[in-house]
């Protein structure tokens, strides 16, 4: 019989932050597990954003679009003719995805939400996942040293992540601020199992909603 395999979880993971987008490229680095571009959304964009919220907009959906398919997404999103600013904003930022990860087709997730999507800390069973939040609040998460993986999914024992033992103490969650570009190293990143960045939805008050666009490997 084989023996089961031991899993090593890494004893450390950071994250780093900058005002410009090259900084994303440190997620290659061995010891990051998270790449965040701090930015101050154009004011045209957030103007879109708000007149979105203010009617009918976007379910959640999920597509993997071709590279070339970017310079189009109206055809897939018809909405976003609507939305210039928000469209050259969303066909930048996967360009971006697929130049630094050498992607040819990008799994690409644009939602408008009133309530949380996934309210629970979690990791991705995924390479990296892109996030960026264009309205409402950010994406929670916790620092590395701060989360005891035991207490994730079915090892919280059925209470909440602030009942389990997941974390600390509640100062240990972090927020990212509406506009800012993060790149979450996930649980298939070669070397990373084990280390896959906690995080979480952030609760969506009544009468509010969230604009949030995810990439992912396809």
């Amino acid at each position: 019989m084989t023996a089961a395999r031991l899993l090593t979880i890494p004893e450390f993971r950071r994250s780093v932050y900058a005002k410009t987008p090259e900084k994303l490229a440190d997620i290659y680095q061995d010891d990051i597990g998270m790449a965040v571009w701090q930015r101050q959304l154009n004011p045209s964009l957030t103007s879109e954003c708000e007149i979105l919220m203010a009617g009918i907009g976007f379910s959640s959906s999920h597509v993997a679009l071709p590279e070339p398919r970017l310079n189009h997404l109206e055809d897939t999103f018809p909405k976003l003719a609507e939305f210039p600013h928000l469209r050259a904003d969303i066909q930048l930022l996967a360009e971006m995805f697929c130049c630094l990860f050498e992607l040819e087709v990008v799994g690409l997730r644009l939602a408008q939400l009133t309530s949380a999507m996934c309210p629970k800390f979690h990791v991705d069973r995924v390479p990296c996942r892109l996030i960026t939040t264009y309205c409402g609040g950010g994406t929670q998460w916790l620092p590395h040293h701060h989360v005891n993986r035991d207490k994730l999914g079915a090892g919280c024992g059925g209470l909440s992540d602030a009942d389990s033992g997941l974390y600390t103490s509640a100062d240990a969650i972090q927020t990212l601020g509406v506009g800012d570009v993060a790149l979450l190293k996930g649980e298939q990143w070669g070397g990373n199992e084990g280390a896959g960045l906690v995080h979480r939805s952030p609760m969506v008050k009544a009468g509010q909603q969230r604009v949030l666009m995810t990439l992912d490997f396809a």
